[in-house]
Parts: C-alpha cells; sequence; structure tokens
C-alpha cells in the first residue's frame, strides 16, 4: 500500500508567508513521493546488497521527511490557540520541567542548534516522560518508540525566504505564536493513551 500526500489548509500565518507554504508543501510531497517510489523499487528486488541497503537507508530519509512535516503542517490547523491553562500536556511539562516558560526557553534553544534539523517534544511511553530533542537532518537522533508531540522544521526550506537566515530565532519565535496547541495536546493525548 502506498502513502498519500496530506492535504492541509493552512491559515495565514504571522511571519511565515502563504508562499513559503506553499513552496514547503511542495517539498512534502516530494518527501510522499519518494518514500513510494523507493518502496516499489524495494518491492521489485534490488540488485545486490549494498543497492537494497541504500534503498532502505534512503527511505528512512523520506519517511521521516514525509511524516515530520505531515506534524509540523498539522500542528498549524485550525490557526492558533493557546495551550489549556490546567491541562494533562502542562501538567507533565511543568512536572518534567518546573515551569512551562523553563521548558519553552530549553526547547527554543534546542531549536537554534547550528545546521539542519528538526526540534521535536516527544512522549516516551515506557518511562512515561517527555523529552526535547534534535534530530539531524530527519533521521539522524530520532528517539525510539517515542511518540511526536511536537515537530518543529528547522532546515532552511522552512524560514530563509520569509526570515533571511538571520531571522532564525523570529521563525522561532513566530512558529509558536502560529502553533494550535489544541492540536498538540491532541498529539500528548494519543501518545499517552496507547
Amino acid at each position: 500500500m502506498l502513502f498519500t500526500e496530506q492535504k492541509f489548509a493552512i491559515p495565514a500565518l504571522k511571519g511565515i508567508s502563504a508562499k513559503n507554504i506553499e513552496e514547503h508543501l511542495k517539498l512534502y510531497a516530494g518527501y510522499v513521493k519518494h518514500a513510494n517510489l523507493i518502496l516499489e523499487e524495494i518491492k521489485k528486488g534490488a540488485a545486490g546488497d549494498y543497492a537494497l541497503a541504500e534503498m532502505q537507508r534512503r527511505f528512512s530519509f523520506e519517511f521521516n521527511g514525509m511524516v515530520n512535516h505531515e506534524y509540523y503542517f498539522e500542528s498549524f490547523l485550525g490557526g492558533p490557540h493557546p495551550l489549556s491553562a490546567p491541562s494533562a500536556l502542562r501538567e507533565n511539562i511543568e512536572k518534567e520541567w518546573v515551569s512551562f516558560d523553563m521548558w519553552l526557553a530549553r526547547f527554543k534553544a534546542i531549536a537554534l542548534t547550528r545546521g539542519v534539523g528538526w526540534a521535536f517534544l516527544y512522549y516516551d511511553p515506557l518511562t512515561k516522560r517527555l523529552l526535547n530533542a534534535w534530530v539531524d537532518e530527519q533521521h539522524l537522533g530520532q528517539l525510539n518508540g517515542c511518540k511526536t508531540i511536537i515537530a518543529l522544521d528547522m532546515w532552511e526550506h522552512s524560514f530563509v525566504a520569509d526570515y533571511q537566515p538571520s531571522g532564525k530565532k523570529q521563525y522561532v519565535e513566530d512558529f509558536f505564536a502560529n502553533l494550535n496547541w489544541e492540536v498538540i495536546e491532541a498529539n500528548f493525548a494519543t501518545a499517552t493513551s496507547r
């Protein structure tokens, strides 16, 4: 079964232009397309172990690029909504980092890591705790078994057109200004219900 490109009705965003979103969605469509192409090639049978291994490596890159972007775009759906004052997610953030503001400052610092990649807030069902992580590119450093709560794209394509390279910090601020915390809370509820 092939993967399906999701459609996202993203409202006008603070700082992130409709043109940038349009181009970013085309990039996402490419990940879906290439994940499917690679799966089809693997089904046909690769010519030799090296070719098969390289296709599998490339598949993880394309697959994670697809899924990471789905979390990213979903977080804007419905427009910005604040995090509920009393919520299971807020309580767990405060349990792990003492305060929401302390967690947010740490997460933003991770997002500003030099290089291309993603900043993630994960839920680990084994230890029942939240974890921040930096993922190089989109497939190096994922935390095994953890469930995605927030995925913040920190590749240049997500911000340079609107912010220039020097505006990376403002992009992170605007990401949070545009975030629909109802979507994020739903991610957390799903992650903790399994």
